[in-house]
């Protein structure tokens, strides 16, 4: 069975997506893992970057995306195809292969407050949490790790990433407004592991976008780090840069280095993942 791990946040604009992405690249390609990457967020961030725009353009005119999933939920129908669905080898960088996708849509911004009412409204509260992980049940044994970007916010499909996942990362700029939402997070998904009946690990603080020469946030990382209700903050940090900022648009290259850039932003990407694998090996095997 494969790890399955949600990235989470409150906040807008923390690189959630850039480090889902850059986690699943780096885990194909430098640590030889089969990556399978489960958007759920409706921005569609992921998607694009992986795939770009017209690709996404056509999956979504074929119904070949998770809306379609939690829309046979909704409507008992039996659209969804889930081996046309998945997406194969869809890194932009040539070099990385073994990183499949099932992409998102627009579509799940229409779909989630019927969700919610179903999930409010039903007498087993689990059910509509479930959708995700018996949709892909058959496709599981393919792959060592899931990842699974969640939109920002713990609604109806946060929460059937949280049920699949056996762990979640947090990413945060350290400035306060990032961090604020930090307890928030912990508390709900703490109710939510006791309301499903096993608990979803944290595996780590991820911090993003950071700037070794502002005080702040030399000062939010020592507060965070000192923060005894924080498990862990991942001791690698992404540094503000424009590589990584110009990572989050869709465009071919043919290496991780290419990508990434060659001013030390490919060796914090890689020395993150493999400070997260470390992570992941003492908490959840």
């Amino acid at each position: 069975m494969p790890t399955v791990i949600a990235t989470i946040s409150l906040k807008g604009g923390v690189g959630k997506t850039t480090l889902t992405a850059g986690l699943g690249e780096f885990l194909a390609a430098e640590f030889g893992r089969r990556v399978l990457l489960v958007d759920l967020d409706a921005q569609t961030n992921l998607t694009t970057m992986m795939i770009g725009a017209d690709r996404w353009l056509d999956c979504n005119r074929r119904r070949h995306t998770v809306a379609t999933l939690f829309a046979d939920a909704l409507d008992h129908t039996t659209d969804f195809d889930l081996d046309a669905s998945v997406l194969r080898d869809v890194s932009p960088v040539e070099e990385v292969t073994g990183l499949d996708l099932l992409p998102s849509s627009l579509d799940l911004i229409e779909l989630q407050e019927e969700l919610s009412a179903r999930r409010v409204l039903a007498d087993d509260h689990t059910e509509a949490v479930g959708l995700l992980r018996k949709a892909l049940a058959p496709v599981t044994d393919r792959y060592d790790v899931m990842l699974i970007d969640c939109p920002p916010n713990v609604g109806p499909f946060s929460l059937n990433g949280l049920a699949m996942a056996d762990a979640y990362l947090i990413p945060t700029i350290p400035d306060v407004l990032s961090t604020y939402a930090i307890p928030h997070i912990q508390r709900q998904v703490a109710d939510f592991g006791a309301e499903i009946g096993r608990s979803v690990v944290e595996l780590g603080v991820v911090i993003t976008k950071y700037r070794a020469s502002s005080t702040l946030h030399q000062e939010t990382v020592r507060r965070l780090r000192r923060d005894p209700s924080i498990h862990n903050v991942v001791p690698v940090y992404l540094h503000e840069a424009n590589a990584i900022g110009a990572a989050a648009e869709y465009a071919p290259v043919a290496t991780l280095h290419a990508k990434y850039g060659y001013h030390g932003h490919y060796e914090q990407f890689r020395d993150l993942t493999r400070a997260i694998v470390v992570e992941m090996q003492g908490k959840l095997e």
